[in-house]
């Protein structure tokens, strides 16, 4: 497709959206939240796990802490149809504040982090941080956290006492990455009676916490012409608001214009793929797996009916991928240059670090093809290891066919990603299609 070509064919609109989705998603729990709130304007109504489910049409979710699950039960669909899942993770790299946060050095008050997934050390340093997440209260419930001012830094040591700096800087996770707040000796308890009473309630209330780290500055177009996307957690929020921009989609289609569906679309947005996804919010948990099975008994099913769907079911596992970088072309592979706004990448390994095989490229490819979005493939350098996804991971847990997909991307697992401006569109209406079947 040519340039004016997909410039004509780009929807703004939907970027735009993203970058506000970005800005209030800075944790897993405010992920889930705002992909929650945009399904239930498309019709969509949380179902409780302990509860009872009906086989009634209609759009559902399921929320577990920083996971959800969401489908859409077209009017007919019988117990052994099919789900077209797309596959998304809510969690970013960052640092995560520990059990004992107060901390501090000559005469510095700081917050003692943990490493959380894969970070480039380097890009947390110098950038004010606010803090995000989630604080539980003495009689279970949970209240969001979302402070978005400059509470943090974490200071580079100055070139005038480390000389050899631009030879290749080493930080210790434990030692370097410690950030600061305040000046003056140790405040125990300060940093949670802060944040309760930033969210409003009593500090003594407070029994546990999951906070961690975010960059205050907001995402923004990048370059002259603005063809570019630069942001926080683009890993994998893009995707997830992908997915549930795509998922409401066709779910309103269905609803107001009587659109035939082949298939149960199905968003499900993990956390913890960045440290493995073995969580109870996981990949490798049996999240999924128990909704599409429950989704199946409520429409009447049994278990004939479940092995029948799932035979019939594919997932599109979405993640960021790498775009070739200019200034280390050396490390991809020669014959596969993703570039930004090229439209959604396919992601290929023959050792199963994706699930993609040629059965998932055809599915991929048709669903590119119906959207009317160009399609580009990713294979690493074989001198380079490969990244993985939870599509490996549902394929194997599930035996569904799984194919592994995304958009290309600089800068991945940085504290700001870049990549296209107009990907995320093309990626998004790649999996509307996708999901229509």
């Amino acid at each position: 497709m040519s340039t004016a070509a997909r410039q004509a064919f780009f929807d703004r609109t939907h970027t735009d959206d993203l970058i506000a989705f970005l800005g209030t998603s800075p944790s897993p729990y405010h992920a889930v939240a705002s992909a929650a709130e945009r399904l239930e304007k498309a019709g969509f109504r949380q179902v409780l796990e302990t509860d009872a489910w009906d086989g009634v049409a209609g759009g559902r979710y399921v929320v577990r802490g920083g996971a959800l699950i969401a489908w859409y039960v077209p009017a007919g669909a019988g117990p052994e149809t099919p789900f077209r899942v797309v596959g998304t993770h809510t969690d970013s790299p960052n640092l995560r504040v520990k059990p004992i946060p107060d901390t501090g050095t000559a005469g510095w008050r700081q917050v003692a982090v943990e490493i959380y997934g894969g970070v480039p050390l380097n890009t947390w340093l110098d950038r004010d941080l606010g803090l995000s997440g989630r604080i539980t209260l003495r009689d279970g419930s949970r209240r969001l956290v979302q402070l978005d001012e400059p509470l943090l830094r974490v200071p580079q040591l100055a070139i005038h006492l480390d000389r050899q700096v631009n030879e290749g800087m080493k930080l210790d996770k434990q030692r370097h990455l410690t950030p600061i707040w305040g000046l003056g000796p140790v405040d125990e308890g300060a940093l949670i009676e802060y944040v309760a009473e930033r969210a409003g309630v009593d500090p003594a209330e407070v029994s546990g916490w999951d906070l961690m780290t975010h960059d205050v500055q907001p995402a923004s177009y990048l370059g002259r012409d603005r063809e570019l996307l630069a942001g926080p957690r683009l890993d994998n929020l893009l995707s997830v608001h992908a997915a549930t921009a795509a998922l409401a989609a066709v779910a309103t289609a269905a609803e107001t214009e009587g659109a035939a569906l082949p298939y149960i679309p199905v968003l499900a947005a993990f956390d913890h793929e960045e440290t493995g996804s073995e969580s109870d919010t996981g990949a490798q948990s049996p999240l999924l797996g128990n909704v599409l099975e429950r989704s199946v008994y409520a429409r009447g099913g049994g278990l004939e009916d479940r092995a029948r769907a799932l035979a019939g079911t594919v997932c599109l596992s979405s993640d960021m991928g790498h775009a070739v970088h200019p200034n280390y072309s050396e490390r991809h592979e020669p014959g596969h240059h993703p570039m930004p706004n090229g439209g959604p990448i396919l992601k290929v390994n023959v050792n199963n670090r994706y699930a993609t095989d040629g059965v998932g490229r055809a599915v991929f490819t048709a669903a590119c093809e119906k959207a009317g979005v160009p399609w580009q493939t990713f294979v690493s350098n074989n001198a380079m290891p490969c990244g993985t996804t939870i599509g490996p991971i549902t394929a194997a847990r599930l035996g569904i066919q799984t194919v592994d997909c995304g958009i290309a991307a600089l800068s991945m697992h940085s504290a700001r990603e870049l990549c296209g401006a107009e990907d995320p569109y093309l990626l998004a209406s790649a999996i509307k299609a996708f999901l229509e079947g």
